[in-house]
């Protein structure tokens, strides 16, 4: 009887495990096809052009290896954020008719983005941002014609509160994690994979998620063997702590140099992503990120915002691995205010 009874209770407990196993996927993202990147390029190339991809003498040399930067920080934001945003509010009017707004939250990038996006599509956008954030960012966003809104302490505050007024005034939230935004980074990553040699090692910063997906989905579309390293602020180790231990982990977000990788909640759809699709995830310090910021301006005169030298600061972090090899860098912005660079580039040792 006993062994019976241990026999029905490893049943239900296998049962229950499948039904949570089915809850935890039945989320799940698809990533988008290299035909819908090619119809995402469609969008995003009406309103901009490609960005380059360049191999730096000075950065070969100081990473030993064949590297090959991706400038998302000439875009007409600054920032990679501009092209899932036209995906994204592209998609908007055509499925809902008669849209009059967008909402979203941000700590700069996403925002400017958006902003930009309402406005080529003649959309209203309000923008909800935490108490200090980037004054320059927010001149940027107010700039685009937004709505300007504080609210909340950190990232996650503003966008419940996003979401609450999204709501209220019948405007469709733009997330910060979509399909339609995967859709759009995706583009920058098939510029990439087609405009640089075959590349071993790609190194990319994680905020939510969006970006590290995008290239993840050219990757497998273009049949590719690239390994995938995600970069994330080890002040704000959310995703790292994820991605170890194979579940969604909150944990604080205190990074003061990288405002775009300052995550406290992981984005569960991207872990799925990340977890199936990514090699590893690298921790890299303030101090880590801001010698890469100099590093940007001393050997290519590019200016880089914290979260966008994060991809450098890994490849510097584990150089000795790919030493003349082929490696992919994701510059994802340069939107710094003058202040906090005027003391990263007077830190200089």
């Amino acid at each position: 009887m006993r062994k019976g009874g241990e026999s029905l209770r490893g049943i239900r407990l296998d049962r229950q495990w499948a039904a949570m196993r089915s809850l935890r996927y039945a989320d799940s993202m698809q990533l988008p096809s290299l035909a819908q990147i090619h119809e995402a390029q469609s969008v995003v190339y009406r309103h901009m052009p490609p960005t380059p991809q360049y191999t730096w003498p000075l950065l070969r040399q100081r990473l030993g290896a064949q590297a090959w930067i991706k400038h998302e920080n000439h875009t007409p934001v600054g920032a990679f954020k501009l092209r899932g945003a036209l995906v994204y509010i592209e998609w908007l009017m055509s499925t809902q008719p008669g849209l009059k707004g967008v909402a979203a939250a941000t700590r700069g990038n996403h925002g400017q983005g958006v902003g930009l996006a309402a406005r080529l599509f003649g959309l209203k956008a309000v923008i909800v941002v935490p108490h200090g954030n980037s004054k320059d960012k927010n001149r940027a966003m107010a700039a685009q014609g937004v709505e300007l809104v504080e609210h909340g302490e950190d990232f996650q505050e503003s966008l419940d509160y996003a979401r609450t007024l999204a709501a209220q005034r019948g405007f469709a939230m733009v997330e910060s994690f979509h399909e339609r935004l995967v859709m759009g980074t995706a583009t920058y990553a098939l510029e990439l994979f087609e405009g640089a040699p075959k590349l071993e090692t790609v190194y990319v910063p994680i905020g939510l998620g969006s970006s590290i997906c995008g290239v993840a989905a050219v990757r497998n579309a273009l049949g590719l063997k690239a390994e995938i390293v995600g970069v994330v602020a080890a002040q704000s180790p959310a995703y790292a702590r994820s991605f170890t231990e194979r579940r969604v982990v909150e944990a604080p977000s205190l990074t003061a140099l990288a405002d775009g990788l300052a995550c406290r909640t992981p984005n569960a759809q991207a872990m799925e992503v990340i977890w199936s699709n990514v090699t590893r995830v690298v921790e890299v310090t303030d101090a880590e990120i801001a010698q890469a910021m100099r590093a940007y301006y001393q050997d290519t005169h590019n200016l880089a915002e914290g979260a966008g030298a994060a991809a450098l600061a890994g490849a510097l972090q584990e150089k000795q691995s790919h030493q003349g090899r082929p490696v992919g860098i994701i510059l994802t912005g340069g939107n710094v205010d003058a202040d906090t660079y005027k003391n990263v580039l007077a830190a200089e040792q």
